[in-house]
């Protein structure tokens, strides 16, 4: 059974539905630690309700980086925990070395477009403003970049004529509870193999 990190800056929906696959049965893994970088974030009170160890990175006051100093305690946590596979949920900090280092290969992350379309923040306004006709969600390997990894799966949903950000953007969540989970199984199933 797949040890998963959970890392995230927000609500929490995406790993409320990791553990609602697993506690499902639809996905043989165990969360073993989740992170957040913002004190007061929803999923730390979703993970405490769970029963699931919880912490706060201290990014040292810095509103948008993630220091290297924290990037080294963050990567100590999860590897005292056992985690095997770090998923970021919403978390809105870009890693570099040495978290992505000391998990080469065993972070991911999912994305609300059709990366490579839409990086960055608000891809769902993106898409709308853009006129797209198609967008939806993405998990993948995380690297060094802004939403740059190696695709590892992906999900569209249709850009209606009269959508706005929030529909859209409630549409392709739709997605990604689903997408998530199932991604999370088809890597444990290949990491199992190596």
């Amino acid at each position: 059974m797949i040890r998963l990190g959970i890392l995230g800056s927000g609500f929490g929906s995406n790993m409320q539905a990791i553990l609602d696959a697993i506690q499902n049965g639809e996905l043989e893994a165990e969360i073993v630690i989740v992170l957040s970088d913002v004190p007061d974030a929803y999923i730390l009170k979703r993970a405490e309700r769970a029963g699931l160890p919880s912490g706060v990175i201290d990014c040292r006051g810095l509103s948008s980086k993630f220091p290297e100093e924290a990037q080294r305690e963050t990567a100590d946590i999860l590897s005292q925990a056992g985690v095997e596979l770090i998923c970021l949920a919403g978390f809105m900090r870009l890693l570099r070395p040495p978290l992505l280092s000391a998990f080469p290969g065993r972070i991911i992350n999912i994305h609300p477009s059709l990366l490579p379309n839409f990086p960055g923040l608000c891809a769902w306004t993106q898409a709308v403003e853009a006129g797209a006709h198609e967008s939806g969600c993405t998990v993948h390997y995380v690297d060094a970049g802004m939403d740059t990894g190696t695709i590892i799966a992906q999900a569209s949903v249709p850009v209606l004529p009269d959508d706005t950000p929030d529909r859209l953007h409630a549409r392709i969540q739709e997605e990604e509870h689903k997408l998530y989970p199932a991604a999370i199984a088809q890597i444990a199933v290949k990491l199992e193999r190596e």
